[in-house]
């Protein structure tokens, strides 16, 4: 009998062919015969790991975001804040080959979903939802440590960050602008973001000396 990491192999190494085909021709062109000659086994290979080619894709598409998220995890620096919240949003920016891949499958999935029933009732934008929530948790940390304004909402701020995010990979892909112009548009964003708290600090302070001076002249 197989061993259970032979079994984790196998497994991944289907799914690995399946994103290729994502990457390079479209899901369309995904079925369970490409995905098996592209993976170099058999048809019963493929259905024995996965018995639908819905379940396949649904696996394809939660192992293309759990890549990227142990990417993106492994560029968190310690204490997060800002560049916590830099770190995650970068990874939506196609700045080499690997995330020019992950941009395409992704777009592919949105692509078949909105034309396959099947793919758009397994919930395919979990993933985008599930980076809100993280962007949310981290943004509303940096507030606690008074890094974001407490005027701030932090959940709306979260949704227009990622889709800031994937407005400028757009942009990127269809070569509008350059990966490094997408990144310093992602800083200014953050920038504005991040000094709020400085800025209402500094309101509260002037509104505080110039009270006793309003007072004086009543």
């Amino acid at each position: 009998m197989p061993k259970l990491s032979d079994h984790d192999e196998r497994r991944g190494q289907i799914l690995a062919a399946l994103l290729r085909i994502a990457a390079s021709r479209g899901l369309h062109a995904a079925s369970m015969r490409t995905v098996a000659a592209e993976a170099g086994v058999s048809v019963s290979t493929v259905q024995y790991y996965f018995h639908s080619k819905e379940q396949l894709l649904f696996a394809g598409l939660r192992h293309q975001a759990e890549m990227v998220g142990r990417r993106a995890a492994g560029s968190v620096p310690t204490g997060a804040g800002r560049d916590g919240v830099r770190a995650w949003l970068v990874q939506i920016i196609p700045v080499d080959a690997e995330q020019r891949a992950a941009y395409t499958v992704f777009a592919a999935y949105h692509a078949l979903a909105l034309t396959d029933p099947a793919l758009a009732e397994l919930s395919y934008s979990r993933y985008s939802r599930d980076l809100e929530t993280l962007l949310g948790e981290l943004l509303r940390a940096a507030q606690r440590a008074g890094e974001v304004s407490d005027e701030c909402d932090v959940e709306a701020e979260a949704v227009n960050l990622l889709a800031l995010a994937t407005g400028l990979a757009d942009g990127v892909m269809a070569a509008m602008r350059t990966p490094e112009t997408a990144i310093a548009l992602l800083d200014y964003q953050l920038d504005r973001l991040f000094a709020g708290a400085q800025r209402s600090a500094s309101a509260r302070s002037t509104v505080r000396c110039d009270t006793p001076a309003v007072a004086s002249m009543s």
